[in-house]
């Protein structure tokens, strides 16, 4: 009798700068499926891993080909499943699932999880949240006579905080639109002014809902905690369990609920940022992919693998997702420089940092000669500090001496400042 051989299955992964490296998708897949990565080496964050990829895996090299050609290519591969951990390449992904038969967001869906603009209005319509927000054309004025100030100035389409900043004047609205890069499109948004008391003095008055989304109905994984934003809007950490009381929380919950139900969300993870305003909880934005360091995190304080999940979700699996159940707090502490830009001469405090009670690791991208601009958000980020502390007033404790001593030293170059 010949024994049946059972197919392992197969994962394209579209990768690119995002929330998994590929050494973290090739852990998770571990007994689970065979990882494909797909590389358009032309885009920057996949050139980076380019040898990582070609290292560790099967590799679909798909540059400068056209999108017919690409399907091709992974139809030849015989993947089972397509996803991707990068904000980049949502619509791609999209394009690509659509072309194999696979299960993914839908492409009529992307633009309200990648435009702005676009997810404001149907949140609005859908009666979830009206926040007003404005495309910055060739007359800045115009949409500063419809948003308002203070306001917000960014991207229509981005990660990471890159060149996202607030104005509180008629004056610094105009001057910040007309500083603005060129060959971005950037919106303005009604400022979402956070109320301090919700989740503490010293802790940041936003939080971020992770969810998962199925066939069977949409899951809401936790509510993740987050440090004090630096100025004007750079992320400096999290942790979980966040610092909600119970009727905060289940405020946030029920807007992230609403929002993802608006927006027909059916399939895969979403990382959605929510404010905590005196008015309750208000919608930031919702992302189609598994937030930035969400992974680690979450996988250190429950157990739980988003990444994994990602990977079972893109076959069309049911993830046996169990309740988040912790002990103590799990922290990332990000190492922001402050509001310059400059090239990094020296570091003071790195060897202390690890001596510090509770921290496990401290991850460290601050080498002198680098050159760091405070408009790249989230990517200017000098290191990671990742530990736990018994309780909440003892990781507050750490992340003040966390600050006091790690002391980067910079050469200002011309524009820097805030």
């Amino acid at each position: 009798m010949t024994e049946h051989i059972r197919k392992v299955p197969r994962v394209a992964v579209l990768h690119d700068l995002g929330s998994a490296t590929p050494n973290e998708i090739l852990a998770a897949a571990h007994r689970l499926c065979e990882v494909v990565f797909v590389a358009d080496f032309d885009r920057p964050g996949t050139a980076a891993a380019r040898q990582s990829m070609l290292d560790l895996a099967e590799v679909v090299d798909v540059t400068g080909r056209d999108p017919q050609e690409r399907i091709r290519l992974l139809r030849e591969a015989g993947v089972d499943g397509v996803v991707t951990y990068s904000e980049y390449q949502l619509a791609e992904t999209a394009r690509t699932a659509a072309g194999l038969g696979l299960p993914y967001h839908e492409t009529g869906l992307i633009p309200a999880l990648v435009d702005k603009l676009v997810q404001r209005r149907i949140l609005a319509e859908a009666g979830v949240q009206a926040t007003r927000c404005a495309v910055i054309g060739d007359d800045p004025a115009e949409a500063l006579a419809l948003v308002g100030v203070p306001a917000v100035i960014k991207p229509r389409i981005g990660a990471g905080s890159l060149h996202t900043t607030r104005v509180d004047s008629a004056e610094e609205f105009l001057a910040t639109a007309a500083a603005r890069p060129a060959g971005i499109e950037f919106v303005a948004e009604q400022m979402l002014e956070g109320d301090p008391q919700v989740a503490g003095e010293f802790w940041g008055d936003y939080v971020s809902v992770e969810s998962v989304h199925t066939a069977a109905g949409s899951r809401q994984v936790c509510v993740t905690g987050k440090f004090a934003l630096a100025e004007p809007f750079r992320e400096t950490g999290m942790l979980l369990p966040a610092t909600l009381a119970q009727e905060a929380a289940d405020e946030v919950l029920a807007l992230e609920a609403a929002a993802v139900a608006a927006l027909g969300l059916r399939h895969g993870i979403t990382h959605t940022e929510i404010k905590l305003t005196q008015d309750g909880p208000r919608i930031i934005e919702v992302n189609g992919r598994l937030g930035g360091y969400v992974p680690e995190i979450l996988r250190r304080a429950t157990g739980i693998n988003l990444v994994r999940v990602a990977l079972e979700v893109a076959l069309g699996r049911e993830p046996r997702i169990p309740a988040a159940r912790q002990r103590g707090v799990t922290y990332q502490y990000f190492l922001t420089p402050p509001a310059v830009a400059g090239t990094l001469t020296s570091v003071d405090g790195l060897p202390e940092l690890a001596a510090l009670p509770g921290v496990r690791n401290v991850e460290a991208h601050a080498e002198p000669g680098r050159r760091v601009d405070w408009r790249e958000g989230t990517q200017s980020h000098l290191g990671v500090v990742y530990g736990s502390a018994p309780d909440h007033d003892s990781l507050r404790t750490v992340a003040e001496s966390i600050t006091a001593t790690f002391r980067p030293v910079f050469a200002p170059s011309a524009g820097a400042g805030a």
